[in-house]
């Protein structure tokens, strides 16, 4: 029971530390730009609810951070529109810094800004962790043969080095998954390096159906991971081709949920994140910060997506006024609002009991029960 208690606290610490940072940021780009813009910032709180610390800057703006790091805000001068507000409030507005009297090019502007912090942090952080330790490439190295699979079939063994595959040169266990995936049900020369000496052998590939597409398979999982050195004009490039791929791959994943390729045990919350922060933490700091790295691509790109509440439902409303010349009825606003916040309540419920599910406790209810 006692080593209960450091892992806890080392996963809480770990938690905290990346929603502050994920937070943080998202919340600092909103600010930057509404400074940007003519908007007076009133607050800019990291976490809800009472406040463990604040303090004012030179520009009257309150700085908090709050006890629950669940998220964050930034509160604009005149957010609200005029109808919403008494008087008294309208009559304490600044003119000329209010958010709801900017152009719609603004506020998009201020909106749009939270999740592109998001995608610049990753981008930064990419770049840092490949100029300081080097870029992650997974060795071809075999880690691990599947039993009754092509690979254990040819004579494969764990800890060889396969260096070619019909004569083309391979690099990194990425260059395998693409020519074996490029080559199902067919026979393939395999150049290995074992025990210092090189040696062929003869793979017949098995063969698998994905997304309607056969492709091949060889039965091996990959080993260690190889840092390689780049330049600092390569990694800035590479933190942007890095975040780039993160995106696409996020957002394939759950295109691939929504139409059913894929198994939504996937989709994880607070809960899933904390764990993994703890997990990823104790592997070390480089570990950590790619962590947030990815989580940052993930929270930007959700933002942006068109549901009311989030950033990107607002985003879709400044659209609307554009194209309309005037804004939506309130009452439409208000009922969109309203819809949004019952979607994001439902996914949190599923992602939450995704995360019960994962963790075993119902698992281990049941085995209460029995």
């Amino acid at each position: 029971m006692p080593h209960i208690f450091p892992e806890l606290t080392r996963t809480v610490a770990a938690f905290v530390v990346v929603l502050g940072v994920l937070v943080f940021f998202h919340e600092l780009g909103h600010y930057l730009a509404a400074r940007w813009r003519g908007v007076y910032v009133e607050a800019f709180s990291v976490g809800f609810g009472r406040s463990i610390a604040s303090w004012y800057d030179r520009h009257g703006t309150q700085w908090r951070i709050s006890w629950l790091p669940l998220g964050g805000f930034v509160k604009m001068h005149g957010q609200e529109r005029p109808e919403e507000v008494s008087e008294e409030v309208r009559a304490s507005w600044k003119p000329g810094q209010t958010f709801h009297e900017k152009s719609v090019l603004s506020r998009a502007i201020i909106v749009a800004a939270g999740p592109v912090a998001n995608f610049v942090l990753a981008m930064v952080l990419f770049a840092g962790l490949f100029i300081a330790v080097g870029r992650p490439v997974t060795s071809p190295v075999v880690g691990e043969v599947l039993p009754e699979g092509a690979a254990a079939r040819a004579g494969v063994l764990a800890n060889d080095r396969i260096e070619a595959i019909n004569g083309e040169r391979i690099q990194s266990f990425e260059d395998i998954q693409r020519i074996i995936i490029a080559h199902p049900l067919e026979t393939l020369t395999v150049t290995l390096l074992r025990d210092g000496a090189d040696k062929n052998v003869t793979v017949v590939t098995e063969a698998r159906e994905v997304n309607g597409h056969r492709v091949g398979l060889l039965g091996i999982r990959g080993g260690t991971v190889d840092y390689q050195p780049m330049s600092v004009p390569a990694a800035l490039w590479g933190g942007v081709t890095q975040t780039w791929t993160v995106t696409t791959d996020t957002f394939g994943g759950i295109a691939q949920m929504i139409s059913g390729q894929r198994g939504t045990e996937e989709l994880g919350g607070p809960l899933r994140i904390a764990q993994l922060s703890g997990q990823v933490a104790q592997l070390g700091v480089s570990n950590l910060i790619s962590f947030i790295a990815v989580l940052s691509v993930n929270l930007g790109l959700i933002n942006l997506f068109p549901i009311p509440v989030l950033d990107g439902g607002h985003l879709l409303f400044y659209l609307v006024e554009a194209v309309r010349g005037r804004p939506l009825p309130r009452r439409a606003q208000e009922y969109s609002f309203r819809a949004g916040i019952a979607v994001l309540a439902g996914l949190f419920i599923f992602a939450t009991w995704n995360d019960l599910a994962h963790i075993g406790l119902f698992r281990w209810v049941a085995g209460l029960i029995g």
